[in-house]
């Protein structure tokens, strides 16, 4: 699908829902659902390796060899940084012709708890680096196969790896038909809380189940700048600042001579200045109150390791009154070769722009700027919250049911992310009440699982024999 699919995200302007139901099932008729359980890797497929090392060489290079060597971890942790190879394998897929705003990589790793502006915790999409306009089928494809790799990595049967994902597929389905019977707003406000994340949870598990659910808020509610800042940081010379932990964690001081050092953190400190002028007026005089006192290079996730971020210690009232921002750089998505290029000139717009389209609620603080680097490059970047009550899944650690039950409320997110932006009739149409899709994607997740895990051994001997290098470090 090599084209902007920008123009294909809403409704045709006039159409009656009878009409959008038959754009739906006209759909259908040129891409069957049943077409979506073939994976076959085409016979030119790009070499996996070739395009990892081609997002290498535009990162820092001496941490390059941290994503190798966690990408060798296990097959999860190599899906996780294969966004960009499972894009060029989706180029090919069948798809509806329907768009919607992509989160881009939607495995499960990226659907968490986090905390919306009235400070109420929600259960959401977190990550949108690869955000871009294109085929709704990706998002719920690259969903449907984590949920099959976790599994396998838990040992779960094949019977039980179909069930997780015919269910998280059917409550995707099941929650677009939902939101194409309501209004507009209905569909902009709708949101999964805690609350309803309780009720889904009594309703499909156990005791245990239902107390882990309630381990996991209560960590997800007490971490906060407070706790990151007692985390995170030492008292140098009577001051706060951020405690070296490298190759993971390093202070500007330690990473750059005096005066490069110097001029970086000018750089940033107008970047925090700058990127307030992206943020709504009251979030701006916030931002305002606080002002920046160190800086340090950060090391985050598996697929993002490599990019430029930068963890910022800002104090309002006093010595005990942090903010930490995070600033990750923003380049092109994977999905740009496939779909057609952003529409917006600076990276960390696209990202902020889409992320704001498909979350229920987004953080305060969450902004873009481009920044001139030290070695003369304009880079973009995305800024946000270090942590605001963000709680992460742990798959490893889970039942059969409980991953099944965790696969539907990412399903039902991601049904409420893309009709904010698409036409939800006629996707609902498209997926009809049955479960044709559901056991199409369960076959194509069970292939493209196995595709992973070949992709995963090539790297795993490329790093062996010296072609990649690898750096072992503690898990992310």
């Amino acid at each position: 699908m090599s084209r902007s699919a920008i123009t294909a995200m809403r409704a045709v302007p006039g159409a009656t829902p009878e009409e959008r139901v038959e754009m739906g099932r006209e759909a259908r008729r040129r891409c069957p659902r049943s077409g979506h359980a073939v994976y076959q890797p085409s016979t030119d497929r790009p070499d996996p390796l070739a395009i990892l090392e081609a997002q290498s060489a535009t990162r820092v290079s001496e941490l390059v060899p941290i994503r190798y060597a966690r990408m060798t971890e296990s097959p999860f942790r190599f899906y996780r940084g294969a966004a960009a190879i499972m894009a060029s394998d989706l180029a090919g897929s069948p798809d509806s012709g329907i768009a919607v705003q992509l989160c881009g990589d939607a495995h499960l790793l990226n659907f968490r708890l986090l905390a919306s502006p009235e400070r109420r915790l929600m259960f959401d999409i977190n990550d949108f680096d690869e955000t871009l306009p294109g085929p709704w089928e990706w998002d719920v494809k690259r969903l449907s196969a984590s949920l099959v790799i976790a599994a396998r990595a838990n040992g779960f049967d094949e019977a039980q790896r179909a069930r997780i994902v015919n269910s998280a597929v059917r409550s995707y389905r099941e929650a677009m038909t939902g939101f194409a019977g309501m209004g507009n707003l209905d569909v902009w406000y709708a949101k999964i809380d805690a609350e309803g994340l309780e009720a889904l949870v009594t309703e499909r598990l156990d005791k245990r189940g239902r107390k882990k659910l309630a381990t996991a808020m209560a960590k997800a509610r007490s971490r906060d700048s407070l706790q990151v800042f007692d985390k995170l940081t030492e008292v140098v010379d009577g001051r706060p600042r951020i405690a070296a932990d490298p190759p993971l964690l390093v202070p500007l001081a330690d990473l750059l001579p005096d005066s490069e050092r110097d001029e970086l953190v000018d750089r940033l400190a107008a970047l925090v200045g700058h990127y307030g002028r992206t943020l709504e007026s009251n979030r701006r005089a916030l931002l305002e109150d606080y002002r920046l006192v160190d800086v340090a290079r950060k090391v985050v996730g598996v697929g993002s390791v490599g990019t430029r971020c930068w963890i910022l210690l800002l104090l309002g009232r006093d010595g005990r009154d942090p903010l930490f921002l995070q600033a990750k750089e923003a380049d092109t998505s994977v999905l740009a070769d496939h779909v057609g290029a952003s529409l917006y000139d600076n990276q960390g717009e696209r990202v902020v722009s889409g992320q704001r389209l498909m979350q229920a609620a987004s953080d305060i603080f969450l902004g873009w700027e481009r920044v001139d680097g030290i070695d003369g490059r304009k880079r973009d970047f995305y800024i946000r919250q270090l942590r605001d009550w963000k709680g992460i899944a742990m798959p490893e650690t889970m039942s059969p049911a409980q991953l099944e039950t965790f696969g539907n409320a990412c399903g039902m997110t991601l049904a409420r992310a893309h009709a904010r932006s698409g036409d939800r009739v006629a996707i609902a149409a498209y997926l009809g009440r049955g479960d044709v899709f559901d056991r199409a994607l369960a076959e194509f997740a069970e292939a493209y699982a196995d595709q992973n895990e070949r992709d995963h051994h090539a790297l795993v001997d490329a790093v062996r024999a010296g072609r990649l290098p690898a750096q072992e470090l503690p898990a992310a």
